[in-house]
């Protein structure tokens, strides 16, 4: 996949990308045919135990971008930029994106922001590095606008149509949507020459994008978002598993005469 086939996706079928987090769960999605996948810095909350991705640095998603990279042998993998790795200059955030595809081995970067990232994003792009955008609901805000759908209100959504198209003047090759309104998710996508990538945003977006461990049903089913659907309970498999294995061990039938050596 190149950027310029993805760019292509646009107005053709709907799409599913998926966030990973090291070479298993990549290598699982790649050889599904997803398009591109996501290494987000959502694997602060979902496989560091933190409480947000306020924490997650640029030496954790060096590494993770790194192993899912050894897994990918197709999709277009985009890494996150995490929380304060693009906000303090141009030259520094430039630096981190470029530690991303170099040390990383990713193919483009992913930042959340609207028209506050325009120059930033410019910078990158004039130097070769392919730049996403994210916008509505941005989880590096969340002390600031909290877990809350955006875009509700007439000036929030103006306020996201133009973000959108100017992250598109800017030379982003496409736009995550994340919980905004169906119909205003829709509208920015139909105004847009680039795909759109929805999570909580309805089904008017190009593409949906869900995190791998939600969707496999290896999260906390408690604490979940209304937008994710598990299509595995893989947690409760591998649980019935790790019974079984401890129960064959402990009867002594395991291991058996064609597993020794």
């Amino acid at each position: 996949m190149t950027l310029k086939r993805f760019r292509a996706l646009k107005g053709s079928a709907p799409f599913a990308t998926v966030t990973v987090f090291d070479t298993t769960s990549a290598r699982i999605a790649d050889r599904a045919g997803l398009p591109l996948l996501l290494v987000g810095d959502s694997l602060g909350n979902t496989i560091l135990g933190m409480d947000s991705t306020l924490t997650v640095t640029m030496d954790h998603m060096v590494h993770h971008t790194a192993a899912a990279a050894r897994g990918v042998e197709q999709a277009l993998l985009v890494a996150d930029l995490p929380f304060l790795s693009y906000q303090i200059s141009e030259e520094e955030a430039l630096r981190n994106a470029g530690r991303l595809i170099q040390e990383g081995h990713a193919d483009a970067v992913k930042l959340e922001g609207g028209r506050d990232r325009v120059s930033t994003i410019d910078r990158m792009v004039r130097n070769g590095i392919p730049v996403m955008g994210h916008i509505g609901l941005t989880p590096q805000s969340v002390k600031q606008m909290g877990y809350t759908v955006q875009g509700r209100q007439p000036e929030r959504a103006e306020e996201l149509r133009q973000d959108a198209l100017t992250l598109q003047e800017a030379g982003v090759f496409s736009i995550v949507l994340e919980a905004c309104p169906p119909d205003l998710a829709k509208d920015i996508t139909d105004s847009l020459d680039i795909p759109t990538v929805g999570i909580g945003a309805g089904a008017g977006c190009d593409g949906q994008i869900l995190v791998f461990n939600d969707l496999m049903g290896l999260s906390d089913t408690n604490s979940l978002p209304k937008f994710v659907k598990p299509y595995l309970q893989a947690a409760e498999l591998m649980e019935a598993a790790l019974k079984q294995y401890a129960e064959e061990v402990g009867t002594g039938s395991f291991p058996g005469p064609e597993h020794t050596y």
